[in-house]
């Protein structure tokens, strides 16, 4: 488990950030100030019962929450995939916990992206190597060693207003979309996040 968490999994001593950003031409407008929507941390495990048993067991060590199984929709005779076989685990975390824990896990990659991992519509993703590669993230005897998965969304206050409406809800507008170069800096300026080769 990180070392900053206490026993029930709460994450009160790790180091805050401004998760805030507000370019130049926004200043004067805060419904387009970009956020951390959610981070999901997920594991692919194929049918490994094992395997997805461990990565269930490093997702709670990691995070103390327990995640969930995932389960294929699709059928692939070929590879012995069916409809609700369970083939992976998977944990979403928003708010104060969701910045807190992508603070630990953007070290096990060194604070080191490329924009191959920004998509345009404000998703980021990255991996994981090996679970000891976070600083703070102990090995465990009861946990072989694996990696796993990091997937960030990002939002605009004004665009989730409108979206998650429950009357009259709709598309968010162009203008208020997320672009790649927008996402880079947002993870640059709150996450001190360093693209390809940059020192």
């Amino acid at each position: 488990m990180v070392e900053s968490q206490d026993n029930s999994g709460n994450m009160e001593n790790m180091k805050s950030v401004d998760t805030n950003s507000k370019s130049s031409e926004n200043n004067e407008n805060p419904m387009k100030t970009i956020k951390v929507d959610k981070i999901t941390i997920n594991i692919g495990t194929g049918k490994d019962q094992g395997i997805l048993d461990n990565g269930l067991k490093l997702i709670k060590h990691i995070t103390g929450t327990k995640a969930v199984a995932t389960a294929t929709t699709k059928r692939i005779p070929d590879w012995g995939i069916r409809p609700g076989l369970t083939i992976g685990c998977k944990l979403t975390l928003r708010g104060k916990r969701a910045v807190e824990l992508l603070i630990v896990l953007l070290e096990g990659v060194e604070n080191r992206m490329n924009e191959k991992q920004f998509d345009n519509n404000g998703n980021v993703s990255f991996g994981i190597k090996e679970y000891i590669d976070i600083p703070s993230v102990k090995y465990s005897p009861d946990i072989p060693l694996m990696g796993l998965g990091v997937s960030i969304s990002l939002k605009r206050a004004g665009g989730l207003r409108v979206k998650n409406k429950r009357i009259a809800s709709r598309k968010i507008g162009k203008n208020h979309l997320i672009t790649k170069k927008e996402a880079i800096n947002f993870m640059k300026k709150n996450f001190n996040v360093k693209m390809g080769e940059e020192e």
